[in-house]
């Protein structure tokens, strides 16, 4: 992973807007309806090849494929792994439950505007994605679809650097719930030995992983509501250490891992402050560390970094636009934010990012129009250019 050397550099999360044609395809796939594989792959390395090039265009320094294959950052794992199967019970038999947001809890008339703008055809309920059995990584075929997908895109608009993402291990016990393993702890180990397959194609392919980790960040407000901080807390060192399992054979600067408090516009009274897992954070083996530093519940946290001691091979990508809102930030604005990172661990190693990704799952309706994403990815840059001036001089 490259440091700013001489300017600041720029990136995001990962999930960027499906187009229109591409995403039927992928609810025909999730849906069970009829389904052209061919037609799909095709347009699949059509759009890859569009998204990366677009990228590059705007002033994006490491790029990546836009999860534009996976119908979402967690769920994607069904057609990779075996063990992995679909609830489909009767009346007697209650799917999975997947705690809610306990700050959406506290206003159930913004909860239901919420459920009603971001309605899916392709997700129901009583098909819930769960571990019935054994989870090994069972089909690469997907995998290495994406991998080539980025490689050719790359080879033809040759980014300053280019990213893919994975699901960290912690995630996936939110979002594909266990039904086999006798408890947290051996799923989370299970799915660790699987994803390791993922993590290290990934570097092997001449990418920088990226490990989506909002288990250490949203989980606290939603999975783990009903526990104290602390027991929190020993749940994150947990994952983390899972991760590390994981990863142990990749360098720590060929990563990056993210964590947020839930990429949705809502209250988020409850998120617990990076504060208080920082330190937690810190002994992930990736280099570079995501977050959310944009939006108005957490763009104050640079504060609390300032005391904090952070090793001097890790590196910060602080969200500096919002993935929620339509709002463009202002190009001083974002350098601004720049700013109080570098002014932390110095102007190297920081790397202007998004706070989330502007299309975690794959909706017709994004909270972010497509358009306005691209204008903030302009105005990414454009503060980075501002921020290199001030630092630089």
């Amino acid at each position: 992973m490259k440091f700013s050397t001489d300017r600041i550099l720029t990136t995001h999360v990962g999930s960027l807007p499906r187009p229109p044609e591409l995403l039927a395809l992928l609810e025909a796939r999730e849906t069970g309806r009829e389904f052209d594989q061919a037609a799909f792959e095709k347009r699949l390395a059509g759009a890859v090849r569009e998204i990366v090039a677009k990228q590059v265009a705007v002033g994006t320094d490491s790029v990546c494929d836009g999860e534009l294959g996976k119908i979402s950052y967690t769920t994607y794992i069904r057609h990779r792994f075996s063990g992995i199967g679909l609830f489909r019970g009767g009346d007697n038999d209650k799917p999975p439950q997947s705690a809610a947001h306990r700050d959406l809890l506290d206003h159930p008339d913004y909860m239901q505007r919420l459920n009603e703008t971001r309605r899916i055809s392709w997700f129901s309920r009583e098909a819930v994605p769960c571990c019935t059995g054994p989870v090994t990584y069972s089909d690469r075929l997907p995998l290495e679809t994406d991998l080539k997908n980025l490689t050719a895109a790359c080879a033809t608009v040759k980014p300053v650097e280019a990213f893919m993402n994975a699901a960290s291990p912690g995630v996936l016990t939110k979002f594909v719930p266990n039904r086999y393993y006798q408890d947290e702890d051996a799923y989370v180990d299970a799915l660790a030995n699987a994803l390791k397959v993922e993590y290290e194609a990934i570097v092997k392919a001449g990418f920088i992983l990226q490990i989506d980790a909002p288990d250490l960040g949203s989980a606290r407000h939603n999975q783990y509501q009903h526990l104290s901080d602390e027991e929190f807390l020993r749940i994150a060192e947990r994952n983390i250490a899972a991760l590390n399992h994981a990863t142990a054979n990749i360098p720590p600067e060929a990563m990056r891992m993210h964590l947020c408090w839930g990429n949705y516009e809502g209250p988020h009274t409850h998120d617990i402050p990076l504060a208080k897992t920082f330190d937690i954070c810190m002994r992930a083996r990736p280099a570079g560390l995501s977050f959310e530093a944009a939006n108005p519940r957490h763009a104050h946290e640079w504060e609390d970094l300032r005391g904090k001691k952070i090793p001097d091979d890790k590196i910060l990508i602080p969200g500096v636009i919002d993935s929620t809102t339509n709002f463009v930030e202002h190009p001083r604005l974002i350098a601004q934010r720049i700013g109080h990172y570098a002014d932390i661990v110095g102007r190297e190693r920081v790397i202007a990012g998004a706070d989330c990704g502007f299309a975690t799952f794959a909706f017709v309706n994004n909270a972010v129009a497509p358009s306005v994403v691209w204008a903030k990815f302009a105005a990414l840059a454009e503060g980075a250019r501002v921020a290199t001036a001030q630092l630089w001089n």
